[in-house]
């Protein structure tokens, strides 16, 4: 298979005008050469954070703070997911699966509340559809069980030391929440060593040398602390610091598009359209270790191809900032999944 435009290949995403060759779904060569097609063909993206699970509940909770939001255990998201029919959970999280899908994401870091049932209803909801979810599931430390690691809600919530020692004794991925509304649970969730930190909205320099130190990655989420109001994580400080990924948080305060976090990221901060475009698709895929998130020869072809010939995009001059802060579902043409 081939596929012919301008290709965003390697780390830097460099410009290469020619075909992506594909072989039994992994990337076998790119080769420059004169083409027709304005299409732009990168990464597919890799959502660093999500909870899915809110698909039932969109745009709930006007004017409810964070705490009344999300918080367990009687959070309004908590309350309405435990008075949810189990198929229409299934439903709604299977629908926003699909519409990742078709906008271009391979994989998502899925945060999964309720325990073993949780797990099974989110894989049910993935049957068929080309997202791979790394399931991250809580309520129970047997989860582990069935899911691909523990996600903690935050060290102010509980002591997740047992959940930790789970985990690491099961060879499976630790992540947790911290510092969205204060600091006060930044410290404890270092002190757990955990493989992935959620918002650090509220870092300072002593928290970042921790985690400088300790090599851990973060997840930010800008539209959401948005909408919460708790205030915007300081991405580039952040990027000095450690390996730092986008995801798209609860979709019961936004949809899980990752065209609109890279835009609102991309617009916000003092950062390039590399940097941006590297934390929604290399940054999550290396957090959990996928061979995807690039476009080099010998990964796995999770790719998506834009029209460079839409309304939107056509006459666009570099193909990185249009793909970052132009580009929008509208502007799919084709998702190539590995499998």
């Amino acid at each position: 298979m081939e596929i012919e435009g301008t290709i965003l290949a390697g780390r830097d995403f460099e410009a290469v005008e020619g075909r992506l060759v594909v072989e039994d779904g992994r990337i076998t060569a790119i080769e420059e050469a004169s083409v027709e097609s304005d299409d732009i063909v990168l990464p597919a993206f890799v959502n660093a954070h999500t909870h899915i699970g809110d698909s039932i509940a969109k745009d709930a909770g006007r004017g409810l703070s964070l705490e009344e939001l999300v918080a367990p255990p009687d959070g309004l998201k908590h309350r309405l997911l435990r008075e949810a029919d189990r198929a229409d959970l299934v439903r709604g999280m299977h629908r926003s699966l699909q519409y990742m899908a078709e906008t271009g994401t391979a994989a998502t870091l899925e945060f999964r509340e309720g325990g073993v049932p949780g797990v099974t209803a989110l894989r049910e909801a993935a049957a068929g559809v080309d997202v791979d979810p790394f399931v991250l599931g809580r309520d129970d430390p047997d989860v582990l069980d069935v899911a691909d690691g523990y996600g903690a809600s935050g060290a102010n919530d509980a002591d997740f030391a047992r959940e930790r020692r789970a985990a690491r004794d099961a060879g499976k991925f630790f992540a947790i929440h911290a510092g969205e509304v204060d600091d006060s649970d930044i410290h404890p969730a270092l002190d757990l060593d955990p493989d992935l930190l959620v918002h650090m909205v509220h870092a300072d320099d002593v928290h970042l040398d921790r985690v400088e130190d300790s090599g851990t990655p973060i997840a930010v989420c800008p539209r959401s602390n948005l909408v919460t109001d708790v205030g915007l994580p300081d991405v580039p400080e952040l990027l000095e610091r450690t390996t730092v990924a986008l995801g798209t948080d609860n979709v019961m305060l936004n949809s899980p598009s990752m065209f609109r976090e890279m835009a609102y990221a991309a617009k916000t901060y003092d950062l390039t359209a590399v940097e941006v475009l590297r934390m929604a698709t290399t940054a999550g895929a290396e957090i959990v270790g996928r061979n995807d998130g690039l476009i080099e020869r010998g990964r796995d072809a999770n790719v998506l191809v834009l029209d460079g010939d839409s309304h939107n995009l056509a006459g666009y001059r570099d193909p990185v900032r249009a793909a970052v802060r132009r580009a929008s579902a509208s502007d799919v043409k084709r998702v190539l999944h590995s499998t």
